[in-house]
């Protein structure tokens, strides 16, 4: 017998977690204060790009499992755990997460509610946020409804969403000891399958379950930059950084996933994530602990810089009049997501300096045209590439992956591409006479 839930927030995470909620078994209903949202959700329509989710979400809605509203009284009424998955963006100007959205969700919801209720927490969310969440659901919620709030966050691969919830590789629930007990109870029932298949479930505080989420990014934004930084030093040596990458990436201390150099992270998780811990940090008197932070992020912003300066030096110095292909706008592949994409922040900047650029991704144009309304869309690589100076592959989706020289090099005017992100075989590109150029490669 399915739990009736509510889950707030229909943008990307949310969303995946209703839809998937669903697909366990449960009734769930999804809120959210965007109409447009919630029409196009109704529908079926996935308001994004993530492999998978379109089908989940309409077996579930067909089946009756699943459904959405704008209506928190309707969600009080109906569910008996809530599922809190809004946003929290970088505020502006600061490095802190804008914590409005979190907070508004329980001031809306907990006067409404008439029994007792466990509210689950998957935002991510600066330490100290959970506590000051459950002490304010029990302050407004009516005499004598018991409301309780724990902290589960949420461990999302974009491109893997679905199978980052239904199989997870870790479960965790942070408890508030103020609260009554009842969360690891409602959580092991609501997760009763995923535990079945043996996936590990962490029990802990309120603090840890929130440092756990930034913590893990902050780790992988880390593991990027330090092979970046690598790169850099392998360029001025003559050293190849993806052969160093895979001899230190068999020491099991260090592993070799996250030490693909390129340009850098982007998206919407690790780039504020990293930032929003650095100024927690900072609140909590602990800002020494996260200064290596700034350089991991002074990195990788470097990263986007450096393309921009080698793609300016291989077009003889000057990008003024000159005509550069970018292939991939989203930060990563299988993902529409241009947020703080470096691929779309190097075309910007390319444009800046006087270039004409055209680009092409298979799913992120209509999100990129949102935000860069001046660069030239195409609708193919072949159809981007005509007369380039320089083709520059900076999104490794594999429609890139596998694309071959003969594909592009009738159109272009100057056989030269650079790989930003070293997922070609420079082998291949220049025995077909083109001009290749990695990152961190001789």
């Amino acid at each position: 017998m399915g739990i009736r839930v509510a889950v707030f927030g229909t943008g990307y995470l949310g969303a995946t977690h209703a839809a998937c909620m669903a697909e366990l078994g449960h009734d769930v209903v999804g809120v959210d204060v965007d109409e447009s949202k919630l029409t196009a959700l109704r529908s079926g329509e996935v308001p994004f790009y993530e492999p998978g989710l379109s089908e989940v979400l309409r077996r579930n809605i067909e089946a009756g499992r699943l459904r959405f509203t704008s209506s928190y009284a309707e969600a009080a009424e109906f569910a008996d755990v809530h599922f809190l998955g809004v946003g929290t963006p970088q505020k502006r100007g600061e490095f802190g997460a804008d914590m409005r959205y979190v907070f508004a969700v329980i001031e809306e919801l907990a006067p409404l509610l008439t029994r007792p209720t466990v509210i689950f927490g998957k935002s991510t969310v600066p330490v100290g946020t959970a506590a000051q969440l459950g002490a304010l659901a029990r302050e407004l919620a009516p005499d004598g409804v018991d409301v309780e709030v724990a902290w589960n966050p949420e461990f999302l691969r974009e491109g893997f969403a679905v199978k980052d919830t239904l199989h997870p590789d870790r479960i965790v629930l942070g408890l508030d000891p103020a609260a009554e007990g009842r969360a690891e109870d409602v959580a092991r029932e609501v997760y009763s399958d995923l535990i079945d298949e043996g996936i590990p479930f962490l029990v802990t505080d309120l603090a840890t379950a929130e440092l756990v989420k930034v913590a893990a990014n902050a780790f992988l934004a880390t593991k990027i930059s330090f092979i970046n930084a690598i790169a850099e030093v392998c360029e001025v040596a003559g050293a190849d950084v993806t052969t160093l990458a895979d001899a230190i990436g068999y020491d099991e201390r260090i592993g070799r996933r996250f030490l693909n150099a390129g340009i850098g992270f982007g998206g919407g998780c690790l780039p504020k994530d990293i930032r929003a811990f650095m100024a927690r940090a900072g609140e909590l008197g602990a800002d020494q602990a996260l200064t290596f932070l700034r350089e991991v992020d002074a990195i990788n912003m470097r990263r986007r810089t450096t393309m921009v300066d080698t793609t300016k030096r291989i077009c003889d110095g000057s990008l003024l009049g000159k005509r550069i292909a970018v292939l991939g706008a989203a930060f990563k592949p299988n993902s529409d997501d241009v947020r703080d994409s470096p691929a779309l922040n190097i075309a910007g900047q390319i444009q800046l300096q006087g270039a004409a650029v055209s680009v092409y991704d298979p799913k992120a144009i209509h999100n990129s045209k949102a935000i860069f309304p001046t660069l030239g869309y195409g609708l193919s690589a072949k159809d981007v590439c005509q007369g380039a100076d320089a083709v520059l592959v900076l999104t490794e989706w594999e429609e890139f992956r596998k694309m071959t020289p003969s594909e592009i090099e009738g159109v272009v005017r100057r056989k030269v591409i650079v790989d930003g992100r070293n997922c070609l075989d420079p082998s291949v590109w220049r025995s077909a006479g083109w001009s290749y150029y990695g990152v961190g490669r001789s």
